[in-house]
C-alpha cells in the first residue's frame, strides 16, 4: 500500500506577517518569500491562518471569495505547479453559494488541482475576539493524503480541543497540522498545547503561526515549530522572523514506536463520570 511505501517527506512551513485587509499586498509578499526561500525538493508547503487578510475579524467578509472564483486558489495552484509541491494553503475566507462565510484551508496537489478543503471547526470568540459573528463553524475534520501520509488539518483555536486530534489519530493520521494566527499574549498555551497534541497522538505536528504586528498593541506570537512524535522540537522559527522552516520527516521510527506503544488499545470505551457527594 502507498502509505507503507512512503517513509519520508520534506515539509516546509512559512511564517509571515500579513497586512490587515490588504490581500494583494499579502499575495506579493507571499510570492517574494517563497521565491527567495523555498527549496526545489519540498513535498508540501504549508501557510498560516488568514494570511490573505490578517487577523482582524471585521475585515473577513469583505475579503471573502467563492471557491470556484478564488484568486487565492489560483495563486496557490500556480505555486504548486511552479515548485512541483503540494500546498496546504493556510486559510482564507470562503463565501459559500448560500452566503455563509468560512475560515477555510485549501489543499492543492502538485498538478495545481484543489483536492480538499477544511473549514475551521472551533471559532475563537473570547476576550474581545468575535470570529463567530462573521464565520460559520465547519462541518467536520478533513484528512488528506500527502504522498501516502495521512494528514489531519486544524486551524488555530482547534488546538484547544484534543477531541479533533484524537479523531484524526484514530483515523490513521501520522502528520497533524495546526495553522494559526496566534496572539503574542498566550505563549504558554501555544507551546504546551501544540507539543501535547504531538505527544498524545504519537504524530509529527506542524505548529505554524503568523508573526509580527497586527495593529496597535496587537501582535502575532511567531515562534512556529515542527515537533516529532515524542514532542521534541525538530526545527523552529523563533519570535517574529519571517521565512521558512523545513524538515525531512521519517515515518519509519514513528510506525515502530506506535507498534511498541499501543496507546489506542488502552482507551476505555466509556469515561462516564460518577459523582459521590
Amino acid at each position: 500500500m502507498a502509505e507503507e511505501k512512503t517513509r519520508k517527506i520534506k515539509v516546509s512551513a512559512l511564517q509571515m506577517n500579513s497586512k490587515v485587509g490588504d490581500k494583494y499586498y499579502n499575495f506579493n509578499k507571499l510570492k517574494k518569500l517563497i521565491n527567495t526561500n523555498l527549496d526545489n525538493d519540498v513535498d508540501v508547503l504549508i501557510l498560516p491562518e488568514v494570511w490573505t487578510v490578517g487577523w482582524d475579524c471585521k475585515y473577513f467578509q469583505q475579503s471573502a471569495e467563492e471557491i470556484d472564483k478564488s484568486e487565492t486558489i489560483k495563486l496557490l495552484s500556480d505555486i504548486a505547479l511552479k515548485y512541483n509541491t503540494y500546498v496546504i494553503g493556510g486559510s482564507f475566507i470562503e463565501k459559500s453559494k448560500d452566503g455563509l462565510f468560512f475560515n477555510t484551508s485549501p489543499v492543492i496537489d502538485k498538478s495545481g488541482k484543489l483536492i480538499a478543503k477544511y473549514s475551521k471547526n472551533h471559532l475563537y470568540s473570547s476576550y474581545g475576539a468575535d470570529e463567530n459573528k462573521y464565520i460559520t463553524v465547519g462541518e467536520s475534520p478533513i484528512m488528506v493524503n500527502i504522498k501516502g501520509i495521512k494528514t489531519g488539518l486544524t486551524i488555530c483555536y482547534d488546538i484547544r480541543f484534543p477531541e479533533i486530534f484524537r479523531a484524526y489519530r484514530k483515523a490513521g493520521a501520522e502528520l497533524l497540522i495546526n495553522m494559526a494566527a496566534w496572539g503574542l499574549g498566550k505563549p504558554i498555551p501555544w507551546e504546551t498545547l501544540t507539543r501535547c497534541r504531538a505527544i498524545e497522538n504519537q504524530s509529527y505536528l506542524v505548529a505554524l503561526t503568523q508573526s509580527g504586528q497586527i495593529s496597535g498593541n496587537e501582535w502575532n506570537i511567531g515562534h512556529s515549530r515542527i515537533f516529532d512524535f515524542l514532542g521534541n522540537t525538530i526545527t523552529e522559527i523563533k519570535e517574529q522572523k519571517e521565512g521558512l522552516m523545513s524538515a525531512i520527516l521519517d515515518f519509519s521510527p514513528l510506525r515502530k514506536y506506535r507498534d511498541e506503544c499501543k496507546i489506542l488499545d488502552d482507551i476505555k470505551k466509556s469515561y462516564e463520570v460518577k459523582y459521590n457527594e
